[in-house]
């Protein structure tokens, strides 16, 4: 058989253009190419419900089901996109970028209405509007915990996923011919919830997504697509019962599943935890983890402290001093930093009396690199590590160690702050940096505005600031952990500042950011320090040396507060309360010379100070742990190992197909003949060994070989392919390697023993060049990185145990059948 003869043959497909068979007497009629049938939109549907279904195992990390509806319409509106592309029979370019065109217009309706032309087609405007969603969504996943109330952002972010989710699906599904892939997309959105709900996916996520990827792989198998014509066939032999034994195979490794991956089974992080890149949660970040912290069930990182002041103390960790409109951060200022924590000093100067103290505070498991210590610290003994401390703000921190383990004493030096000196207090500040003043030119409206008739009757700075702090600590505010986030506005910027003055709830970042911002807008220069309220006694008693004994205090994560500092010359920064129920309100900021009470954050009700307890015996400080100082240790071993497992077997098993392949390759190509002169009776393995690498050539750039074929067929229909190239052009070189390797093959398989076939090596490396340069870019994408000679030996050798309990099963059978058809015999028969 001759080229020539095959492309002229019945079973071959038509070559436009082409000659061969032609009558003379005319032109034939053109043949016709099937149509798509109900593939394109089969395969949509699948997509869909595949995706929707996965989509459900989110209710839970987003609260309430508000977010589905718009979900809906952008994944039916990009898969129905796909499946009309496909039924008119566009190339697989144009419907990708069609469905990306549609992702586009939907997201814009939805959620971009009023910028938009037409209100779907994107402008300059819809793309400004888009980043602000992307922003407030970015504020969201920092901020927030889950569940997340559904704000526009963050349904907007995950609209604009899962739409293209639907697209990779798709294209992995009909252009690249691989449908079993499809379920790593469907893995990536189960991975969120699985890792953070504690009922992880749930019943439901699971079930959707599994129904929709054998739907996914049962279409692919049932309708066989032509990869070329985007057209459905009718079911060939066989089809049916491959879609069932993939099916089965699919629905066994999916419930493995859960088996392999930590979370599947009850979630990694307990409830209210979210993914944050700044490490563990046993310290204290700064302002984004504070809602986190306070809402854990359980207090962790466990801080106890002795201190000799009059009073039980804030712990500060960090100050927060630069706000950008879209949230506080801290500045660490890594140039101006000092090294050395022995001395400290204020950089500004103190008038009046100052407060000398010195404290004891044990670290235990928290983990942070900033310190935490009472305001100000002159110095710090007893640390382990290099530490700094930046002048400007006296927050200490390292960069080479943690707090973890750490056990230290601080001693500091604060002005007696009182309401006389303060209201005394009203000389321009000088010595501090523009930067505590600067506030956003996108200042809401309702910022300013409340600011303005707050302190409208206020004379003096003092007097502001004390508006300000009676105006949050009204009862028009309240204290809730919840409300943010039932709200959508946990957070700390700008926008989220408006809605916290609109609905006037929330918790301590809420109401220091407000009192912060509402002071900078009225010339008061502010900003935020974070740490912990006094916390609770122990009952327990710590010895500082030369300083007598003094109970012991212990703060968690339960503790972790936020307030606002105010500047006034010649006292430095005056920390004030605006949280109500929360902390100690200081003698200077109340109307009346009567303290506020202690509380801390571990319930949403006022929590009173407990009385001193008679003093227990001392228990010295270097070195030795009180019972109460102890807490369960956390490994967080298992957890990272775990995490790493996971990562290295994705990496490995996205990476494996393209080195098996390539090893399989060298290891056929390299086979060395027995012996240059041959050996009597022994075959030369190199030509078989090059063939099946010619087969695995062709089936991986789309001409598979069929069990029923020659070699000789087969090889002719190779040549005769457009995968191939043209075999009087550039691609001649390929056709002759072709024709090369099937004579070796040939003359090895039929032939008499001769001496050995020449390297192959070249031969085949021409070949796939030409296969290379002839091909798609998405068909050298699949052959590269998931070639279906290897996946389908894979996808083989996972069949193995169900084609082994199959032999077992119809070997028991037919056992049994033996057996009974013996008993039969045996027994007395009726006459």
């Amino acid at each position: 058989m001759t080229a020539t003869s095959h492309r002229g043959s019945p079973s071959a497909p038509a070559q436009p253009g082409g000659t061969s068979g032609t009558p003379v007497s005319g032109k034939p009629p053109r043949p016709q190419a099937p149509g798509p049938g109900a593939y394109p939109w089969a395969m949509a549907a699948s997509v869909a419900v595949a995706v929707l279904g996965a989509a459900l195992s989110l209710n839970g990390v987003l609260r309430g089901w508000a977010w589905f509806m718009p979900l809906i319409t952008t994944v039916v509106v990009v898969a129905l996109t796909l499946a009309v592309l496909r039924a008119l029979r566009a190339q697989p370019l144009i419907a990708t970028l069609g469905a990306f065109a549609s992702l586009a217009g939907v997201l814009s309706f939805i959620f971009c209405r009023q910028e938009s032309l037409a209100g779907f087609i994107p402008t300059t405007g819809t793309f400004t509007a888009v980043g602000r969603l992307i922003k407030r969504a970015a504020e969201t996943v920092v901020s927030e915990s889950a569940p997340v109330a559904p704000n526009a952002g963050i349904v907007f972010v995950m609209c604009a996923c899962l739409g293209l989710l639907v697209i990779l699906i798709d294209a992995l599904a009909v252009p690249l011919s691989m449908p079993a892939a499809s379920g790593i997309g469907l893995l990536a959105v189960m991975v969120v919830p699985a890792t953070i709900k504690p009922q992880s996916v749930g019943v439901a996520g699971f079930i959707g997504a599994a129904v929709g990827y054998l739907l996914i792989l049962g279409c692919s198998h049932w309708f066989a697509p032509d990869a070329r014509l985007q057209s459905g066939s009718g079911r060939g032999a066989g089809q049916f019962r491959r879609s069932i034994l993939t099916g089965g195979l699919a629905l066994a490794l999916t419930m493995t599943v859960p088996l392999a991956i930590p979370g599947f089974e009850t979630g990694t992080f307990p409830q209210g935890s979210r993914l944050s890149p700044w490490g563990t949660s046993n310290g204290l970040n700064p302002m984004i983890t504070l809602g986190n912290s306070l809402r854990s069930p359980t207090g962790s990182g466990r801080i106890t402290y002795a201190t000799s002041a009059d009073t039980p103390l804030y712990l500060r960790s960090v100050t927060i001093d630069n706000f950008d409109g879209e949230t506080w951060a801290p500045d660490d200022r890594g140039a101006e930093r000092r090294v050395g924590v022995d001395r400290i000093e204020t950089g500004y100067a103190v008038q009046g009396e100052v407060v000398n103290a010195v404290t004891s505070v044990n670290a235990g498991l928290f983990t942070s690199p900033y310190l935490p210590a009472p305001f100000a610290p002159a110095s710090v003994n007893g640390l382990n590590g290099r530490w700094t401390w930046d002048p400007a703000t006296l927050s200490i921190m390292s960069t080479e160690t943690t707090t973890r383990a750490q056990r230290y004493v601080v001693f500091s030096a604060a002005p007696k702050i009182t309401a006389q000196s303060l209201s005394q207090a009203n000389a321009v500040p000088r010595g501090i940096s523009e930067n505590f003043l600067r506030i956003p030119g996108n200042l809401p409206d309702i910022v300013r505005q409340t600011a303005d008739s707050v302190t409208a009757s206020a004379g003096s700075n003092y007097a502001k600031a004390l508006a300000l702090q009676k105006y949050l600590r009204s009862g028009e505010f309240t204290y809730s952990l919840q409300a943010p986030v039932q709200n959508g506005y946990d957070g700390n910027g700008l926008s989220v500042l408006a809605d916290f003055l609109a609905v006037k709830s929330g918790y301590c970042v809420h109401f220091a950011s407000a009192m912060a911002v509402m002071a900078r807008a009225e010339g008061i220069p502010s900003r935020i320090a974070v740490g912990y309220a006094p916390g609770r006694l122990t009952g327990e008693s710590v010895a500082l040396v030369g300083q007598g004994s003094f109970p012991e205090y212990e703060v968690d994560a339960r503790d972790a507060h936020a307030w606002p500092e105010l500047y006034f010359e010649g006292l430095g920064w005056v920390p004030f309360e605006p949280t109500p129920s929360r902390g100690v309100v200081p003698e200077y900021a109340t109307e009346s010379s009567v303290a506020g009470n202690l509380s801390t954050n571990a319930d949403e009700k006022e929590v009173l100070t407990t009385p001193a307890p008679v003093a227990t015996p001392a228990i010295p400080l270097p070195g030795v742990e009180t019972p109460g100082s102890r807490s369960a240790p956390t490994n967080p071993l298992p957890a990272i190992g775990a995490a790493t497992v996971g990562v290295l077997l994705l990496a490995g098993f996205l990476w494996s197909p393209r080195l098996s392949r390539t090893v399989l390759r060298r290891r056929r190509l390299n086979q060395k003949p027995p012996d240059e002169g041959g050996i009597p009776g022994v075959k030369d393995p190199a030509p078989e060994l090059a063939w099946a690498e010619l087969q695995d050539l062709a089936t991986d750039y789309g001409v598979p070989s069929t069990p029923s074929e020659t070699p000789r067929h087969f090889s002719a229909r190779l040549r005769s392919s457009t995968a191939l190239g043209d075999a009087e052009g550039l691609d001649d070189a390929a056709h002759a390697a072709v024709a090369s390797l099937t004579s070796d093959f040939e003359r090895q398989r039929y032939g008499r023993l001769t001496a050995p076939a020449p390297p192959a090596g070249g031969r085949i490396a021409v070949v796939r060049e030409a296969l290379r340069n002839n091909a798609r870019w998405l068909v050298r994408f699949r052959a590269d990185w998931l070639p279906p000679s290897m996946m389908q030996r894979w996808v083989h050798a996972l069949g193995a145990p169900f084609r082994a309990v199959g032999r077992l099963g119809r070997a028991v059978g037919w056992a049994v059948a033996r057996w009974w058809h013996r008993l039969r015999g045996l027994l007395p028969q009726r006459r």
